[in-house]
């Protein structure tokens, strides 16, 4: 599981683990032990959030205009490969 520093709680730390999967969050500056994590995986996330944030750019994507999921999806497509063009 990726997130961010908000979600850096003991709480859900803990409903991670028990689902059977890895926290990867990194520590609040607030917590007196640091939890160590995997720094590359974060990496990564935070690439796909910034794709993510570039595709919302397009208003048809962000709105959800295309009311049929095909629609949807060729326009997404279109949009990334714009994206890579750029």
């Amino acid at each position: 599981m990726l997130g961010d520093k908000a979600y850096d709680s003991n709480a859900l730390r803990g409903l991670i683990t028990d689902m059977g999967a890895e926290a990867v969050i990194p520590c609040n500056p607030t917590r007196r032990r640091s939890i160590p994590y995997d720094f590359q995986a974060y990496k990564v996330r935070n690439t796909i959030e910034r794709c993510f944030n570039k595709l919302k750019h397009f208003r048809r994507i962000a709105i959800r205009f295309d009311r049929r999921a095909i629609h949807f999806l060729a326009f997404l497509q279109l949009a990334a490969a714009l994206l890579w063009m750029r």
